[in-house]
């Protein structure tokens, strides 16, 4: 899978993410992450995408984006060039005495543990895409019930804007 993660700068109102996603939804295009927030201009929102262009050109994507009248900036993120991380929150069965397996492994992958039953833990984990993968094949031996994750985050590398 060839992921491309897109940021797009666009106008902070209403509506702006619904013509995005319907854009996507027209061409049938699929996206694999998307995570929208107000920048440090709020009239400003930035949306990073992430796409498999294998299935469908970057180019073509981002010039049915330009022609959206919210849309701003759009910028094709080198994966070399860039700063990127996302958020899970999974829920792990958890026998007791498999315990300090589960907190071992969240320590080595710098998560916490933010909630605890009798039966199950609930980890909350950043990184990069690959890492919460493999984060998440060491779970599931244990019973994983439950997984959310936040979508990618990025932003490039040094004093270049995004």
């Amino acid at each position: 899978m060839a992921n491309h993660t897109l940021s797009v700068l666009v106008e902070n109102k209403p509506g702006v993410l619904s013509r995005v996603a319907g854009l996507f939804t027209r061409r049938g295009y699929n996206i694999d992450s998307l995570a929208v927030s107000p920048t440090e201009d709020p009239k400003l929102s930035r949306m990073t995408i992430t796409v498999d262009a294998s299935r469908f050109p970057v180019e073509q994507i981002t010039k049915q984006l330009d022609k959206l009248v919210n849309v701003i900036k759009i910028r094709d993120l080198e994966p070399s060039n860039t700063v990127s991380s996302e958020l899970a929150l999974m829920k792990v069965h958890s026998e007791p005495g498999e315990r300090g397996e589960i907190v071992g492994l969240v320590e080595i992958f710098g998560g916490h543990i933010v909630d605890v039953t009798a039966e199950h833990v609930t980890i909350q984990v950043t990184g990069e895409t690959d890492e919460l993968l493999r984060f998440e094949e060491l779970l599931r031996p244990f019973g994983l019930i439950e997984m959310v994750k936040t979508g990618v985050v990025a932003l490039s590398r040094g004093a270049r804007t995004t």
